[in-house]
């Protein structure tokens, strides 16, 4: 089984992570934004749902579940501290990995530290899971989040694992190793041979490397392309946003009280009304209330389209 490495205590990096995310103090969609538009978004303000344990309801639960098998006290300790996930995820942001695929990741870690947590250790659970969530993301990103994709096919694997071997082996009985003798010895492609030995001899590629031998021309680094986006664009899109919520000012008043209703508590909201507590609230069923939802939907997309000419860019 994978296990992270412990000592006797959390480090002070487990601790900052957990107490982050107990704060709350983790990446959210915009508070600003009118409905969260991508699965993280929506993901996040589900997370703000559960809130954090004291420790007097932690133990309680871990007694339930440690000592009567309780899986619903499992499920309480685990929806609680979601976003120490979340806040350890958002560290790895830079890697380019999706940061769903991440909070997954750390989710797992999460449940096996459920079981593994000992009460006795006189430690907050979040700082002990932090362990675990951190241990199984950075397991995720060294599989799965190279900066060169390699051996993706049998025969590139195969060169993967023996290129080097039969180089040594090849110079031990006094070949000297081109790409076509240890073609011949793998049984793969000559071309094969010279694109792997390209990839693993530039695996570890400073990107503080100079360019040339003149180091006025910049490094690797200066390469790259700025990871934020353009001062011009930013401000297009929130003036564009200004905008777009002017425009459901105009819309609301085009619907009766109870879409209105449906549009704000339901569609437009960070904690938005179940279709149950809709058909509740009207009398009316679940599907009922999902249908007036499309039709609000729907509506409300003919009037953006005729209404704001660039409304297809609040969608990317």
């Amino acid at each position: 089984m994978f296990e992270p490495e412990e000592e006797d205590d959390p480090s002070d990096n487990a601790v900052e992570a957990g107490e982050a995310a107990e704060a709350g103090d983790v990446e959210q969609a915009e508070s600003t934004e009118l409905v969260p538009t991508t699965a993280l978004g929506r993901y996040l303000v589900e997370v703000r749902r559960y809130p954090f344990l004291s420790k007097e309801e932690e133990l309680q639960l871990f007694h339930e579940y440690q000592v009567m098998g309780s899986r619903d006290a499992a499920v309480k300790l685990i929806l609680s501290n979601l976003r120490v996930s979340v806040a350890i995820a958002s560290e790895y942001g830079h890697t380019g990995a999706d940061q769903m695929d991440l909070i997954q990741e750390g989710n797992v870690g999460l449940m096996q530290a459920i079981k593994k947590f000992d009460v006795s250790r006189n430690v907050r659970f979040y700082a002990y899971a932090a362990w675990w969530v951190r241990a199984y993301i950075l397991r995720y990103l060294l599989q799965s989040h190279r900066l060169v994709k390699i051996g993706t096919t049998q025969e590139q694997r195969k060169l993967f694992y023996n290129l080097k071997k039969e180089k040594a082996k090849l110079e031990r009985e006094g070949f000297v190793p081109d790409a076509k003798l240890i073609a011949d010895r793998l049984q793969v492609r000559e071309r094969d041979v010279l694109e792997m030995d390209q990839r693993l001899g530039s695996w570890e590629l400073s990107l503080d490397q100079p360019i040339s031998k003149d180091k006025e021309e910049g490094t690797f680094l200066d390469l790259l392309p700025a990871p934020t986006p353009r001062v011009d664009d930013i401000i297009a899109k929130k003036e564009l946003m200004l905008l777009f919520r002017k425009k459901i000012g105009e819309f609301s008043k085009t619907l009766d009280e109870r879409d209105e209703d449906i549009l704000r508590n339901r569609l437009l909201s960070e904690t938005p009304l179940t279709l149950e507590e809709i058909g509740r609230k009207y009398s009316i069923t679940k599907e009922r209330s999902r249908q007036l939802e499309a039709r609000i939907i729907k509506r409300l997309r003919e009037f953006m389209k005729a209404e704001l000419q660039d409304f297809d860019a609040l969608r990317n």
